[in-house]
């Protein structure tokens, strides 16, 4: 049988070597703890924050994410297109989540605050009314993405091609607009 915890902290823990007991974790803090290379594969984390935590090249596949929330982290390399679908919901506040992927992940209103998303692919997703707040966006990936109503205004450095995907509504500043524009070789001074 799978364990099923509730409301507890892990603080300052190692799991690279000790892995995570596999199962259910609701309403549980992770706290200056190092999860990285580790396998969350088909375990469900509910209501959970993660704090200043390492989650680097965690495996996800199947792993449920409902309501959960990373800040201060490290998220590199993660295939959150592996997750399981059903009620997946985190926001990142913080975080470094580069050459991470989001393809074809439905993720409506989800917060990226102070966040580097170098790198990250987000093709063929649905980022409807997300907000993306002061994030570096360098080399992202959008190709074919829904980012209609979604805000970009205080994020940087993204590429986005109008032609490529879905964006009425979006919000960008005046600052971003090279951003637009770029496939087109304009100079804009």
């Amino acid at each position: 049988m799978e364990t099923y915890i509730e409301g507890e902290s892990f603080n300052n823990k190692d799991f690279k070597d000790i892995p995570l007991a596999k199962g259910e974790y609701e309403n549980c803090n992770f706290i200056d703890c190092d999860f990285s290379h580790s396998d969350f594969s088909g375990m469900a984390f509910i209501d959970c924050d993660f704090l200043r935590c390492n989650l680097s090249l965690v495996k996800v596949a199947g792993t449920a994410f409902r309501d959960v929330v990373f800040k201060n982290s490290k998220l590199l390399g993660i295939h959150f297109d592996e997750c399981n679908q059903f009620g997946l919901c985190f926001n990142f506040d913080n975080c470094n989540l580069g050459n991470s992927s989001f393809y074809k992940v439905k993720l409506k209103k989800i917060v990226f605050r102070s966040s580097q998303l170098i790198g990250v692919d987000f093709s063929n997703c649905d980022l409807t009314a997300s907000v993306f707040d002061k994030c570096d966006l360098s080399e992202a990936i959008f190709d074919n993405t829904n980012i209609e109503k979604a805000d970009f205004r205080s994020s940087f450095n993204y590429s986005i091609d109008p032609e490529l995907n879905r964006m009425k509504k979006a919000r960008f500043s005046l600052a971003g607009l090279p951003g637009l524009l770029s496939k087109y070789g304009i100079v804009i001074q």
